[in-house]
């Protein structure tokens, strides 16, 4: 079995307010199926990107904290999910069902560096 994450990509104004109870509904009910299908190690859901912070190293050693997320981008992962299947192909079904579920984009990511 292999472990991979699967990040939902939400836009930087995304409100969480304003998901529709139709969305709630398919992502709790997805959720459901993953843990009665035993796939889940763990899911969680982030707070929104304007509460991050970034972390950077400087070359003297001394670490600079900034308000807001690392990367300027127009989409950042909103939560995700760590499944343990046996493939690839089993991940991007989950994947598929997350974008359905979601409506947003969603990407499927390996943990590790597969074996040559």
């Amino acid at each position: 079995m292999s472990q991979f994450l699967v990040a939902v990509q939400l836009p930087d104004d995304f409100n969480p307010a304003a998901e529709s109870q139709a969305t709630v509904r398919a992502i709790d009910a997805l959720n459901h199926e993953m843990a009665a299908a035993r796939v889940v190690v763990f899911v969680g859901g982030l707070t929104p990107v304007r509460e991050a912070k970034s972390l950077r190293a400087g070359p003297d050693g001394k670490v600079v904290t900034t308000d807001g997320p690392y990367l300027e981008t127009k989409e950042h992962v909103g939560g995700f999910w760590v499944l343990e299947v046996a493939d690839l192909e089993a991940a991007l079904a989950w994947g598929r069902k997350a974008a359905i579920a979601c409506a947003v984009p969603v990407e499927v990511r390996a943990f590790g560096i597969p074996p040559d």
